[in-house]
C-alpha cells in the first residue's frame, strides 16, 4: 500500500541521517501529514483509467467521470484533487518546520503585491454602479420613456381611485384615527419607497390586519375605566405614531442586518390561518357600523367595560340586533352587494377576449361618489345614518418629530405589537415583491426591500398632526397596479400626488355615510374568505397534516384570544418545526448499481445493493454544524440496526451491527467547530467498539481540520480515501469481507 512505502522510505531516510533522537510532536505530525497527502497525490488520469477498467466495454469510454457517485459537486472537488490536498498538508508541515527553526518564514511565504489605488474615474464609475444597487430608481429612470409613462399614468389614476377611500376606511374604521391620517400616511411614504424600493409594481399602503392592531391598542388605552384618557384623539394619535416609528425602525434594522430571509419562517399555511381569522375579526368589527350600532356601543363603553375580544363583540351584535338602524343596514347591504357583484363580474369579463378594459372601472370610487351625492341630496343623516361630517386635520402638511414626551410614554407598551406588525408586513411585502419581480423579469432584493419599507414607515411616523398607520406592500393592490399598466414606481408617485390632492376635496365628502367606508373594508374580507376554501381543499388532498394543523391552530388562537397571541404562538410553532428539520442530518445509505461504478441511495433505486455485508456506506448530503450534527451518532446507529425504513425504537433490529462504516463527505462544504468535536467523539466511539470508520471524498480544508482536532490520530492515514472504490479495496484487504460482485 502507498502508506507502507512511505513509511519504509521515511525509516531509510532517518537511518541515513545519523543517530536517532526522540521525535518531536511536530515531526510526528509532519510524517502523518506526509502519509495522508500521499493517499491523495495520484494523478487524476490514473483515477479515470482505473474507473473505466471496471465498466463494460460499451460504457468504458463514455462513462468515466459521469457516475452519480463521482459527478456530485462535493465528490468532484476531491476525486481529482490530490494536488490540492498535498498543498494543504505541505502548508501545515511548513508552519511546523518554521516553529522548529528549519525554514525562515520570509523564504517560504510569498510577498503580496501592493494594492492598486483607484483613480478618480474608476472611483466615480464604482460609485455609479453602487448607487444603482442601493438606489434602484437611478437604474431605470435614465431609460424612462413616454410609452412607459402612459401605462404608469393609467395605473396611478386607477390605483388612486381605490386607495383614497381604502386609506380613509382603514384609518377611521380600523385604526380609530381621522380619515385624513390614512391619506397622509400613504401618500408621502409611497414617494420614499419609490426611491429605495426594488419592486416596480409594489403598491404600498395601509393593511387591514395592521390597522386593526393599531385600533385595538388605541381602544384599550382610551376606554380604560381605571385611567380614562383626557384627550382621546391626541392619545390615539400618539400611540399610532410611536407604533409606526417602531415598525419602521425594526424593519430597517432587519434589512441592514440582511435578515430578509426570515420571511420563510412563516409558512403559507400559517399565514392563511392568520389572515382568515383576521378577516372574520374585521367583519365582526365592521358589522357594528354597518348595522348602525356604533352609538350604542359607545354609550355602553362609558358606563361599562366595552367588549374588546372578537367573540365578545359578536355577542354584542347578536344581543342588540333588534336595535339595528334599518336605513343603515339597508344601505350597507346594497353597497356591499354592489361592490361584490362588480368584483365578480369584472373577474369573469376580464378572462374573455377583449375584456381587459373592465380592470379600469373603479367600483369603489363610483360607490363613494354616488352614495355621497345621494346622501347629501336626500339628507340620509336625518334618518339615523351616520355620515363622515367635517374632517379634522386641515390641508397643511402635518410633518414633525415623532418622539416627544407624550408619545415616548407608550414606547414599551406598543413595542410587542410593533414587532408583530413588522413581521407580518415584511412577509406580505416580500411575497408580493417576489411575485411581481418574477412576473415582469427583474431581480428583487429582500434586504433592500426591508430598508425601503422601513424608511417609508419612519417617514409615515412623522405625520404628527393627524396620527399615522403603518404601510406595507399589498399583493392584491400590486397585482392591480401591474395589470393596469404600471411598469415603474412613477405609477405610485402619481397615486401619491392624487391622494395629496384629494385632501383638498374632503369637504365634498361631508355626507359620505360611514357605513360605506365599513363596506369598503368588508370587501377585503370577501377577498380573503374567497381564497380560504381552495387552500383548505389543497392541504386536505395533499394530506399535509402538519400544515393543516398549523393553519387551523393559528385560526382558532387568533379568533378566540387575540391577533398577537395567534401570531406569536404560530411563529413559535414554525420555529420549532424549522429547528426540528434542521437538526436532522440528511444522510442516506448508498449502494452500487450492478455492473456500474454508480452509487445511489438504496431507497431510491431498487437495483442498488450494498457492496459488502456488514459494511455501511453512508452519504452525508449537507453541511455540518452544531445544529444538525448533534443527532448524527444516533441516526447512524438507527441506520445500522434498521436501515432506511421507518421503524419504532422498540422494534427488533433488521440488520446486523456494522463491521465498518464509510462516510461519503463529498457534499459537506463547511463544518463548524462543534461539528468537528462531535465527529471526534463519533470516531472515538467507533474505534472503541472495534468498528472501522473510513472517510471518502473529504475536502482538503477538512482534512487539515481533522488533523488539528485529532481524528486522524485515532485511525491513521489508511482510513482516508479519495473515492469509494479505493475505500472498498482497503476494507477487503483489512478482512471485513468480500464484495458481492468481486471486482477489487
Amino acid at each position: 500500500m502507498p502508506s507502507a512505502d512511505l513509511a519504509a522510505r521515511t525509516q531509510q531516510e532517518n537511518a541515513a541521517a545519523g543517530p536517532s533522537r526522540p521525535a518531536s510532536r511536530s515531526s510526528l505530525k509532519s510524517n502523518l501529514s506526509a502519509q495522508l497527502s500521499g493517499l491523495f497525490s495520484r494523478n487524476s488520469m490514473d483515477t479515470t483509467n482505473e474507473r473505466s477498467a471496471l465498466l463494460p466495454p460499451s460504457r468504458a469510454s463514455g462513462s468515466a467521470g459521469h457516475s452519480r457517485e463521482s459527478t456530485d459537486p462535493g465528490a468532484g472537488s476531491s476525486v481529482g484533487g490530490g494536488g490540492i490536498r498535498r498543498n494543504y498538508t505541505q502548508e501545515m508541515d511548513g508552519n511546523e518546520e518554521e516553529e522548529d527553526g528549519k525554514i525562515p518564514a520570509a523564504a517560504r511565504t510569498p510577498q503580496r503585491p501592493p494594492k492598486k489605488r483607484m483613480n478618480t474615474k474608476e472611483m466615480a464609475k464604482k460609485i455609479r454602479q453602487r448607487s444603482k444597487y442601493y438606489i434602484p430608481i437611478t437604474e431605470w429612470l435614465p431609460q424612462y420613456s413616454l410609452p412607459v409613462f402612459y401605462g404608469d399614468l393609467t395605473a396611478g389614476v386607477s390605483l388612486a381611485c381605490l386607495l383614497v377611500p381604502q386609506a380613509m376606511s382603514y384609518a377611521s374604521g380600523l385604526a380609530k384615527l381621522t380619515p385624513v391620517a390614512g391619506i397622509w400616511s400613504t401618500a408621502l411614504p409611497s414617494l420614499i419607497y419609490g426611491i429605495f424600493g426594488t419592486c416596480r409594481q409594489l403598491s404600498v399602503g395601509p393593511e387591514a390586519a395592521l390597522s386593526l392592531l393599531i385600533g385595538q391598542m388605541i381602544q384599550e388605552v382610551v376606554n380604560d375605566p381605571d385611567h380614562p384618557a383626557k384627550h382621546p384623539e391626541l392619545e390615539g394619535a400618539a400611540i399610532a405614531i410611536v407604533t409606526t416609528f417602531q415598525i419602521g425602525l425594526i424593519t430597517s434594522v432587519l434589512g441592514l442586518l440582511r435578515l430578509g430571509f426570515l420571511d420563510v419562517v412563516l409558512s403559507r399555511a400559517l399565514l392563511r390561518g392568520f389572515i382568515t381569522a383576521v378577516g372574520i375579526i374585521i367583519f365582526i368589527e365592521q358589522s357594528i357600523p354597518m348595522l348602525g350600532l356604533s352609538a350604542l356601543l359607545a354609550s355602553i363603553g362609558k358606563s361599562h367595560n366595552a367588549p374588546s375580544l372578537p367573540l365578545d363583540k359578536l355577542a354584542f351584535v347578536i344581543q342588540h340586533i333588534q336595535q339595528t338602524n334599518r336605513p343603515t343596514a339597508i344601505l350597507s347591504a346594497a353597497c356591499l352587494a354592489f361592490l361584490i357583484l362588480m368584483r365578480v363580474a369584472k373577474a369573469r369579463i376580464v378572462q374573455r377576449p377583449g375584456g381587459g378594459w373592465v380592470r379600469y372601472i373603479p367600483e369603489i370610487f363610483i360607490a363613494v361618489v354616488g352614495l355621497t351625492f345621494l346622501a347629501g341630496q336626500l339628507r340620509w343623516d336625518r334618518h339615523g345614518i351616520d355620515i363622515l361630517g367635517e374632517v379634522s386635520g386641515g390641508t397643511t402638511i402635518p410633518i414633525g418629530w415623532p418622539l416627544d414626551k407624550r408619545r415616548m410614554k407608550y414606547f414599551s407598551y406598543t413595542f410587542p405589537t410593533a414587532f408583530v406588525c413588522a413581521v407580518v408586513g415584511m412577509v406580505d411585502s416580500i411575497v408580493a415583491a417576489r411575485e411581481n419581480g418574477s412576473k415582469y423579469g427583474y431581480a428583487v432584493g429582500p434586504n433592500r426591500e426591508l430598508v425601503a419599507l422601513g424608511a417609508a414607515n419612519l417617514v409615515s411616523s412623522c405625520m404628527v398632526a393627524t396620527g399615522s398607520i403603518p404601510i406595507f406592500g399589498s399583493i392584491t393592490r400590486s397585482r392591480l397596479n401591474g395589470a393596469t399598466g404600471a411598469r415603474t414606481q412613477i405609477a405610485s408617485a402619481i397615486t401619491a400626488v392624487i391622494m395629496i390632492g384629494s385632501i383638498f376635496l374632503l369637504p365634498w365628502l361631508y355626507f359620505l355615510p360611514k357605513a360605506v367606508l365599513a363596506c369598503i373594508v368588508v370587501l377585503v374580507v370577501y377577498s380573503i374568505l374567497a381564497e380560504a376554501p381552495h387552500e383548505i381543499i389543497f392541504l386536505w388532498r395533499m394530506r399535509a397534516w402538519t400544515d393543516f394543523l398549523q393553519m387551523t391552530g393559528t385560526f382558532f388562537l387568533t379568533l378566540l384570544f387575540s391577533i398577537e397571541t395567534g401570531l406569536v404562538a404560530s411563529v413559535v410553532f414554525s420555529l420549532i418545526l424549522v429547528i426540528q428539520k434542521s437538526t436532522q442530518t440528511r444522510i442516506k445509505i448508498i449502494g452500487r448499481l450492478p455492473n456500474t461504478d454508480e452509487w445511489v441511495p438504496i431507497d431510491e433505486d431498487e437495483a442498488a445493493q450494498e457492496e459488502i455485508p456488514g459494511v455501511l456506506v453512508v452519504r452525508i448530503r449537507e453541511n455540518l454544524s452544531f445544529a444538525n450534527t448533534g443527532q448524527l451518532k444516533e441516526r447512524l446507529r438507527r441506520l445500522e440496526l434498521y436501515g432506511m425504513q421507518k421503524s419504532h425504537p422498540s422494534d427488533a433490529p433488521r440488520r446486523e451491527s456494522a463491521k465498518a462504516v464509510i462516510l461519503h463527505m463529498g457534499d459537506v462544504e463547511t463544518m463548524d467547530a462543534s461539528a468537528l468535536q462531535i465527529l471526534y467523539e463519533l470516531t472515538k466511539s467507533y474505534s472503541e467498539r472495534g468498528v472501522g470508520l473510513h472517510f471518502v471524498h473529504l475536502h482538503p480544508a477538512h482534512l487539515t481540520m481533522f488533523q488539528f482536532v485529532g481524528i486522524t490520530d485515532i485511525y491513521g492515514p489508511h482510513h482516508f480515501h479519495r473515492d469509494l472504490r479505493e475505500a472498498m479495496k482497503e476494507i477487503e484487504n483489512l478482512g471485513y469481507g468480500n464484495s458481492v460482485v468481486s471486482r477489487f
